[in-house]
């Protein structure tokens, strides 16, 4: 509530009546005249009240009047009443009604009071309020007020005292702040400066306002009485003190500094009154000298007093902080005053103050700066900043060396002060006596035995002093133990943070602005203010020394982390000020200080003692006092936490790092990683330093160049405490982001940072030079982290990088080298996966750059450098392949960098690199580094230090291959623009172009340098590599050599296929027969490869295979070139020379690819047919070639289509027309060149040695044989045109020739079958097939060649007689072969009765065709089977083997069946004359064998070859009988008389009882029986001859019966019980079988076709048959019934003859 609201004014006015009535009821009894004037205020304030609106405004009006009855009051002196009074009178002022002029007579009336000494506090507080309220006191009431004031500051009273003081102070500064107010309100108004006058200030008060003049008259006065003199304006002052006058000065210059600023009436009080009034007061401290007698000896000098001089000294501070430019001058001798208070003779309690004032100086950089450049800057001035700074220095270092007399011995007792103070002495307690032995958790400073304790003395940045803050002590206090340091220490400490923070936060400004001009202007360069630069170097050149010296000196001597860290703190923001500031001196002096408090104490580190050498020379004199900087002194109380070896080339002993060790490590690393752009050339210091740490702490790097705890190679391990090891990974961690940071510095620094680590790197090589001690490995890891992290400006230090890192890489010391490897390597792996701007696909030039230092590796000759360079192209491969662009030829060429001195490993990580490149990237590579890959791939292939990677090589050349046929147009395009461009080159420089295979086209070169490589590969020494060599050249010129153009074919012909087959056939024929123990290690050679020969005769097979593929499958294309068939000659002579070399596998290769130059396809089963059409044409599959589709790469340019070659092959065939008549000649030359190599080939192989067998002349083997005999059918076809007899005749020969052939004992049971089993060898076969061929072909050729058939017949049959009678060898031994033994060399002769069969087969296969042939009737070819066949039918049971004469049966009844005709048919002509006979005879051989059945033949086996023989003359029943009239007579006749011997059955009595019953061919006798009764009773008998051979047979037959039974019935008479023999009963059986069978014959013939007599014959038996009726053998008994059956016919009336006609 405001005191003019309504509410307030109405409560003033109650309150007034109120006051008034009560004055009125104290004052009724002792004091009428002050009851009655009470009574007449009251109307007064009533009718105030009553008439005027503005009731407060009336009543300032009438104040004196309404004041009037209180100040009355307070003239009772009665203590209760001047109470009422005074509280009334404050009432009155608080509502600011009261006038000047009542003012004054209250002032008057207090006055009074205060000389009366009534009611002190009361008073005070009256005057205060009158003097806040409002403004009215003016000059002499005021000055009265303040007077009375000071008055009762020095009563008895302590109270009264302390609260006049309080408010005296009060009311300076209300004075103050009333000029203050009224300034404000002139503000705006611009007034007339006066003039200025003279030098007395009365005059010059004139000037002023009013309160302005009240305050210069106040101030006046207390400078009148500091100084003791009398005042002007305060009139009545009875006492005063010079502190309580110092205070108040104090007060209103730190209070009201703008006041003396804006007047020049005040300024001039300063300059005039204050300064030299302070500098009079000083005086006696100036002068005072601490000498060594007790505090208490009398001084000639006037002692300093301590309030006093602390009170200046505050004065001061506030004169230098708000006046310094008003009052230079002074400030400069106060400065000195105050350097000079420090000096270690002045009282200790002196220089804490002292200490206390300059600390306040320090934590204003801005005046620190003022000084700069007022003093330090100007010539013939002091240097006072460097004084303040050297003072402070020198202040310290006296501490440590000055023992502490100013200190009381008794530190015991804690003095008195603020509470920081009497704390730090407590703590202090353990006494200086002992204190080097006594390590207290207390933080303090310890130097050569001075031990001061650190307290906290104020918080950073403010100076909260303890000592200038005690007004109230009067005697000096007792200063704990190492207060004065802590105060220095933090001074230092804030001077360096504020000058540091300041001068970076206008470089910062300064920054900001040039970056936003260049922005506005960029043309132009920016210009910097020179003055404020020259201000800070000037700050930082006048302090670096000092603080330096003390900085190093409190670094050696502080216990405590903390104070450390503060010190290194400082140290580290100056050394970047001053690098900032380009002061490179002190900049590498601070560096070098934190460099050698990192390192153990006294280490030998010349980069730093050089350093430091140049510093200790100077010593900077401070007033006096010499300050060395100090060296760290050795007996140091740290902990130690670690001990390690020092870096050295000559082994040491070890060194110890202590906690403050590793702190400076930290801050060095800070300093490097904050800073680094300043540091310029101490990089050097810094990394140098850290080496030397890294080292000692066993720090090793890793992956990348970080650096992880190891442990040290040699000499005793690193000792490493936990509280070290918890730090190592956070300071690895840190010196990784150290050069990390390297990423923000700009290039220059950047390239001061490599520089330096470059030399630390060769000082490293140069100790690791000679011993194979573990290297440092710091710089080399640390430039890899460099490098790594700058990689998007990595151009500018990669060749300084790399360059080095090459060197290192050929280092001598294994761990050097190794490490220069891998950091090149990750390097260069970094730059080509980090993503350039632009990216380095579109920047050749950079990706050159980073790759050519991984070619440069291939130089070194260190193994394990060159694996490291391998397996990074591995990587690169791996992640970069895709972009590699042109680095290719770089990259391919360190993998082709191989050597077979390099050992295995190298070669294999090389290769793994190759086969990456071949697997994945050939599309990604420019075409023109294919034939490189080529190149590469063959390198590996040809070295010798590891087989599988040969071998794997080739495979990769055959991959590569595939890919050109696959990309061939995209290659050949890119190679043509290529060739353009080269070749425009040439033309300019006036040069042919270069390159091998030159006029062939590029694309085609790429195949030939293919070829060529895959060539040399197939000569090489080793028989695997030849092999996968020669296996991989075919198959790529088989399938991708369409892609070559017609010329180039030529040069693949002759100089690549001819030329190998010449180098292989000469190593071959040359090739050492010597036996090769084993395949190296434990690898077991077969028995086929084991020499060198054998080897070698793999290879050429494999060469000759290939070559003859080519010439077929690419027939067409190579018959276009002109001199195809000298290369088909040339091509047969190989054939032909390997076919006869005395070794088996490459003779029977020879014929196999002879077999494919011919076109003679494997037979393939159905599914496996090339194409049914083409199957049904007899096209043989080879032809159809596998790119008749045209896969991917260029069309196929070829002038034939697939039909026309199929009818230029096949023209015979397919009865097309030749498509030219060249072309046929042509071919038929090519196949007649083929015959007579053949022939040539047969002839030799198949001759028998002439001479006596030796044991090792070679005899061809079966399956050579066999593919020699199976080329002919197909050659064949090919000539049959103008096949001749003669060449039929050399066939056979041949044929012969290798049917004879006998096989070596150890092969025959793969050829053989066993004995028992009857199967054709595969030679025999093929020989049957060529005489098949044959004949086909003459069946369907011209008639002309029909007389070839006898030929052929004649060769078929005497393949027959084989099966009796083997063929002889030349003279050679050869046994059956079961009787060989499988290990002995011995010749085993074949089983030739299949082969025999099998022949004997075709020949009634082909006669049954060809019977009717011309000549095959003139040529008596059924003739000559017969008698062929009379020898295995004639030797029947003694043929080798059964199934011959069993064969030769069925065979002799087939050909007659069909040639029996044929010869009735020719019967006049002659030409079968003499075949008669010899059927006769052989029929007779066959039937009557002279050779006895074997005795284990069973009887069914026995009635089986009955039944044959049954068949033999049903044959002649059917075909030879019933055509008599054609055949010559004594034929038949020979016949008839086989017929009768076959039907009496007459057994030898040789057989045994038990045998003859199956001996007995019953079924055979019975069959001629009836033959010859059938042909007997034929009435087709045309000649009377015929009808009476049968006749007389018949007759003969039925007396033998007659003669038998008779003899029977005899014996069995006189035989009596015992039985007859077996063999008379089955003779009696048999004829009574016979009698039978002739009944049934007689029965089934026409009547008149029997001759009458044999009827009576017939009937005569019938007796003797009945008398057989007795015999005992129930056989003969059955028998007897049968035969007497019939006899029921012949019973009947007989007829009369007349009837029975003829007969």
């Amino acid at each position: 509530m405001s005191t003019s609201s309504p509410e307030a004014v109405k409560k003033l006015l109650e309150n007034m009546q109120t006051d008034l009535r009560s004055l009125s009821m104290e004052c009724k009894k002792k004091f009428p005249p002050v009851k009655e004037a009470a009574e007449s205020g009251i109307v007064k304030i009533k009718t105030i009240a009553a008439r005027n609106t503005d009731i407060l405004a009336a009543l300032k009006e009438n104040s004196s009047e309404v004041v009037q009855p209180f100040l009355m009051g307070c003239g009772t002196k009665e203590p209760k009443i001047t109470q009422l009074c005074l509280a009334a009178i404050q009432r009155l002022m608080s509502h600011e009604v009261v006038s000047e002029a009542a003012a004054g007579n209250i002032i008057n009336m207090l006055w009074q009071l205060m000389e009366n000494g009534l009611e002190e506090l009361k008073l005070l507080q009256t005057v205060l309020v009158l003097l806040t309220t409002n403004t009215v006191v003016h000059d002499e009431v005021l000055s009265k007020a303040i007077v009375l004031c000071f008055r009762l500051h020095f009563t008895k009273d302590n109270i009264t005292n302390n609260t006049a003081a309080a408010t005296v102070r009060q009311v300076v500064t209300v004075v103050f702040e009333r000029m203050v107010a009224e300034d404000e309100r002139f503000k705006g108004i611009v007034e007339q400066p006066p003039s200025v006058q003279g030098n007395t200030n009365r005059r010059s008060v004139s000037t002023l306002r009013p309160s302005a003049k009240d305050a210069y008259m106040l101030f006046q006065d207390l400078c009148q009485l500091v100084n003791a003199d009398a005042p002007y304006w305060l009139v009545g002052m009875t006492e005063m003190t010079r502190t309580f006058g110092l205070e108040l000065l104090e007060s209103v210059l730190n209070d009201f500094p703008g006041v003396f600023l804006q007047h020049q009436e005040f300024s001039f009080l300063l300059k005039e009154r204050v300064c030299p009034l302070v500098i009079k007061l000083f005086s006696p401290n100036i002068k005072f000298r601490q000498g060594s007698s007790s505090a208490a000896s009398p001084a000639p000098v006037e002692k300093p007093y301590f309030p006093i001089c602390m009170r200046l000294l505050r004065v001061v501070s506030v004169l230098i902080k708000h006046f310094y430019s008003l009052l230079v001058t002074e400030c400069e001798i106060f400065l000195s005053l105050l350097v000079k208070f420090l000096d270690g003779e002045k009282p200790q309690w002196l220089r804490a103050v002292a200490v206390e004032s300059v600390h306040r100086l320090c934590v204003q950089p801005h005046l620190l700066r003022s000084f700069c450049q007022s003093y330090d800057m100007k010539q013939h001035s002091t240097k006072v900043f460097r004084d303040i700074v050297n003072a402070l220095g020198s202040f310290i270092q006296s501490l440590f060396i000055v023992p502490n007399a100013g200190n009381p011995a008794v530190v015991g007792a804690p003095a008195g002060g603020s509470g920081s103070g009497a704390q730090g002495a407590a703590q202090g307690g353990p006494g200086t006596g002992g204190v080097s032995g006594i390590l207290t958790s207390q933080a303090a400073f310890e130097y050569r035995g001075t031990w001061i304790p650190l307290m906290t003395v104020s918080v950073q940045g403010s100076a909260k002093a303890t000592y200038l803050e005690m007004l109230d002590k009067v005697e000096p206090p007792s200063i704990p133990e190492g207060y004065a340091m802590s105060v220095a220490f933090s001074a230092l400490l804030d001077l360096v943070r504020g000058i540091t923070s300041m001068i970076e936060r206008e470089l910062a400004v300064e920054e900001e602005a040039a970056a936003e001009f260049r922005e506005t202007h960029p043309e132009q360069g920016w210009q910097p203010q020179p003055g404020a630069h020259l201000v800070w170097e000037e700050m930082v050149s006048a302090c670096w020394c000092g603080l330096l010296a003390a900085l190093s000196l409190l670094l050696d001597a502080s216990t405590d982390e903390t104070a450390t860290e503060n010190i290194l703190k400082a140290e580290l923001t100056m050394a970047s000020l001053c690098g900032r500031l380009g002061l490179v001196t002190p900049r590498d002096a601070f560096i070098t200080a934190i460099c050698k408090a990192s390192l153990p104490p006294h280490y030998a580190l010349t980069v730093l003692s050089s350093n430091a050498a140049n510093l200790s020379g100077k010593a900077y004199s401070i007033q006096g006092h010499s300050v060395q900087i100090i060296s760290p002194s050795s007996e140091s109380h740290q902990q130690v936490v670690a001990v390690g070896q020092p870096l050295a080339s000559q082994p040491q002993g070890t060194v110890v790092l202590t906690a403050k060790n590793i702190q400076c490590m930290r801050t060095l690393l800070n300093l490097a990683h904050c800073h680094g752009a300043v540091l310029g050339t101490s990089w050097q210091l810094v990394l140098a330093t850290l080496q030397h740490l890294v080292w000692i702490l066993g720090l090793k790097p890793g992956v990348g160049g970080a650096l992880k705890p190891g442990r040290a190679v040699e000499g005793p391990s690193t000792v490493l405490t936990t509280a070290v090891m918890t730090d190592l990974p956070i300071i690895a961690n840190i010196l990784s982001r150290l050069f990390e940071s390297s990423q923000y510095l700009d290039d220059v620094s950047l390239h001061h940072l490599i520089n330096a680590l470059c030399s630390l790197s060769l000082e490293a090589m140069e100790m690791a030079y000679g011993n194979n001690k573990e290297p440092s490995l710091f710089a080399v890891a640390k430039l890899l982290e460099t490098g790594l992290v700058n990689m998007d400006r990595i151009e500018i230090l990669w060749r300084p990088l790399t360059g080095h890192l090459l060197e290192v890489c050929q280092h001598p010391n294994s761990r050097m080298r190794e490490w220069g490897a891998e950091a090149l390597t990750a390097l260069i792996k970094a730059g080509l996966a980090y993503k350039h701007d632009p990216p380095l696909a579109q920047n050749q030039r950079l990706q050159l750059l980073l790759l050519n230092p991984l070619k440069e590796l291939s130089n070194v000759l260190h193994a394990d450098i060159r694996q490291k360079q391998l397996e990074s192209v591995l990587q690169i491969l791996q992640s970069q392949g895709d972009s590699l662009g042109p680095g290719w030829p770089l990259v391919l060429g360190v993998i082709g960098a191989i050597r077979n001195d390099q050992g295995e490993s190298l070669i294999r990580t090389a290769f793994q690199c190759l086969q990456l490149v071949v697997t994945d990237f050939l599309p990604t590579m420019p075409c023109t580094c294919l034939q490189i890959v080529v190149d590469v791939a063959g390198s590996f292939g040809l070295q010798n230090q590891e087989l599988n990677i040969s071998l794997t090589s080739i495979g990769l050349l055959w991959n590569i291959s595939d890919y050109f046929f696959q990309r061939g147009e995209a290659i050949t395009q890119e190679l043509e623009r290529e060739e353009e461009a080269l070749q425009k080159q040439a033309q300019e420089k006036g040069e042919t172009l270069n390159r091998p295979f030159h006029p062939a086209p590029p694309f085609d070169c790429l195949w030939l340098c293919l070829y060529a490589k895959l060539g040399e590969l197939c000569v090489d020494p080793r028989p695997a590599v030849r092999k996968s060599a020669g296996q991989t050249l075919f198959s790529t010129i088989a399938a991708h050599g369409t892609l070559l153009q017609q010329p180039t074919w030529h040069v693949v012909v002759w100089k690549v296929l001819f030329h190998l087959l010449d180098c292989v056939r000469t190593s071959s024929t040359t090739a050492d027969k010597e036996k090769i123990e084993s395949g190296g290690g434990n690898i077991l050679i077969h028995h086929s490869r084991d020499t060198a020969e054998k080897q070698w005769a793999e290879t050429w097979v494999l060469t000759l295979a290939g070559v003859a593929r080519i010439f077929n499958t690419r027939r067409y294309l190579l018959q276009q070139l002109g001199d195809f068939f000298e290369a088909w000659e040339v091509l047969l002579n190989h054939i032909q020379s390997a076919a006869l070399s005395k070794n088996n596998e490459v003779s029977l290769a020879a014929l196999k690819s002879f077999q494919e130059i011919l076109q003679i396809g494997t037979p393939v089963k159905d599914s496996d047919k090339a194409g049914d059409a083409f199957a049904v044409m007899g096209v043989p599959p080879v032809l159809i070639d596998p790119l008749s589709a045209s896969g991917p790469g260029r069309p196929l340019v070829r002038s034939d289509s697939l039909v026309e070659r199929l009818t230029r092959y096949n023209g015979a065939e397919l009865q097309a027309p030749p498509p030219g008549e060249e072309s046929a000649i042509e071919d038929s030359a090519l196949w007649w060149s083929a015959w007579n190599t053949w022939y040539r080939t047969g002839t030799d192989s198949t001759r028998p040695p002439s001479g006596p067998a030796e044991k090792f002349s070679f005899i061809p083997s079966q399956p050579f044989l066999t593919a020699l005999i199976q080329i002919f059918p197909a050659l064949y076809q090919h000539i049959k045109a103008n096949f001749s007899m003669e060449d039929l005749k050399k066939l056979g020969v041949i044929l012969h020739g290798a049917v004879s052939v006998p096989i070596s004992s150890d092969a025959s049971p793969f050829i053989l079958p066993s004995f028992t089993e009857a199967v054709l060898t595969s030679l025999q076969e093929a020989v049957l097939t060529s005489l098949d061929v044959l004949q086909k072909a003459i069946c369907v050729g011209p008639e002309n060649l029909q007389v070839m058939y006898p030929a052929i017949f004649e060769q078929l049959l005497l393949f027959v007689e084989f099966s009796c009678k083997p063929p002889q060898y030349g003279r050679m031994e050869t046994k059956h072969v079961a009787n060989a033994k499988y290990n002995q060399a011995e010749w085993v002769a074949l089983n030739y009765v299949p082969f025999a069969e099998r022949s004997l087969e075709v020949v009634v296969d082909l006669y049954h065709k060809t019977a009717c042939h011309k000549a095959v009737i003139n040529e008596k070819v059924l003739q000559n089977i017969i008698k062929t066949l009379r020898m295995p039918l004639g030797l029947k049971y003694a043929c080798p083997s059964e199934s011959t004469w069993k064969l030769a049966v069925s065979s002799l009844l087939k050909v007659l069946s069909i040639g029996l005709p044929v010869a009735r048919q020719h019967a006049s002509s002659g030409k079968f004359d003499t075949m008669w006979p010899e059927l006769a005879n052989a029929f007779e051989d066959f039937l009557f064998t002279k050779s006895t059945p074997p005795d284990n033949l069973s009887i069914q086996e026995f009635q089986k070859n009955e039944a044959v023989d049954v068949e033999v003359v049903q044959l002649i029943s059917t075909e030879i009988l019933p055509f008599a009239n054609f055949i010559p007579k004594d034929f038949v006749g020979q016949i008839m008389t086989m017929l009768n011997r076959g039907s009496i059955h007459s057994q030898s009595p040789s057989f045994t009882e038990a045998e003859i019953d199956v001996r007995m061919r019953e079924e055979f006798s019975k069959v001629c029986f009836e033959t010859l009764l059938q042909f007997s009773f034929s009435n087709k008998v045309s000649t009377p001859q015929e009808g009476y051979i049968s006749r007389m047979a018949l007759s003969v037959l039925l007396k033998r019966s007659q003669d038998v039974l008779r003899r029977y019935v005899e014996d069995e008479r006189l035989s009596g019980h015992c039985p007859l023999p077996r063999q008379q009963v089955t003779e009696i059986i048999f004829v009574l079988k016979a009698i039978s069978t002739l009944m049934d014959s007689l029965k089934k013939t026409q009547p008149e076709n029997v001759d009458g007599n044999t009827w009576a014959q017939v009937i005569a038996l019938y007796p003797t048959l009945v008398e057989c009726i007795t015999c005992s053998s129930s056989e003969v008994s059955s028998a007897l019934k049968e035969a007497l059956g019939p006899f029921k016919d012949f019973m009947q009336p007989p007829l009369s003859r007349v009837q029975n006609g003829e007969s």
